[in-house]
């Protein structure tokens, strides 16, 4: 059983790395040897993939503990190396945090629409609230035509549907 490529198999964490890594991301992860620690030039020759790629890829995969290295020093030459690993066994933390930041930025986006007041410009689009609609009073900067009121009535249900959504994935609901 191999659980880099069950985790690579289910759709929605394959997406989640295809989002943080992009194609070439995914490509090294897929080739990445399965025991032991490589560094970055040794991962580039076994996969094929240029060295910037790999880097950037352990990278982001770091920042989000998916990966893990240590640093061996050469006493000769003074050069460290880095050994790197996968720790696909922290996939479910990372998207849980991921998730967790999104909630907050839907609530945050929430609040913002349940205590504003919008106006819009038919022609230019441009979505004003109500004291900035005030201030240029009631007609757009741009065109100069009056702005009228905007209901975002149909937003806000849909980010409340959307927190909830991710409330309950999460178990928060």
């Amino acid at each position: 059983m191999d659980p880099i490529n069950d985790l690579l198999n289910d759709p929605a964490i394959r997406a989640y790395l295809h989002r943080l890594v992009k194609d070439d991301g995914l490509n090294l992860i897929e080739r990445f040897p399965r025991e032991g620690e490589y560094s970055d030039e040794d991962l580039a020759a076994r996969t094929g993939i240029n060295l910037n790629t790999v880097r950037h890829t352990l990278y982001t995969l770091y920042e989000k503990r998916l990966a893990e290295y240590h640093r061996i020093k050469n006493n000769e030459t003074g050069w460290l190396t880095y050994l790197w690993q996968l720790r696909t066994d922290h996939i479910s933390d990372a998207i849980r945090e991921d998730m967790e930041l999104v909630l907050e930025k839907l609530a945050r986006r929430e609040k913002y629409e349940e205590e504003n007041d919008f106006f819009i410009c038919k022609d230019c689009q441009i979505l004003f609230t109500f004291p900035l609609a005030m201030s240029c009073d009631f007609t757009c900067p741009r065109c100069e035509k009056a702005v009228t009121h905007f209901d975002n009535e149909m937003l806000l249900r849909a980010l409340k549907h959307r927190i909830g959504d991710i409330k309950k994935s999460l178990g928060h609901a």
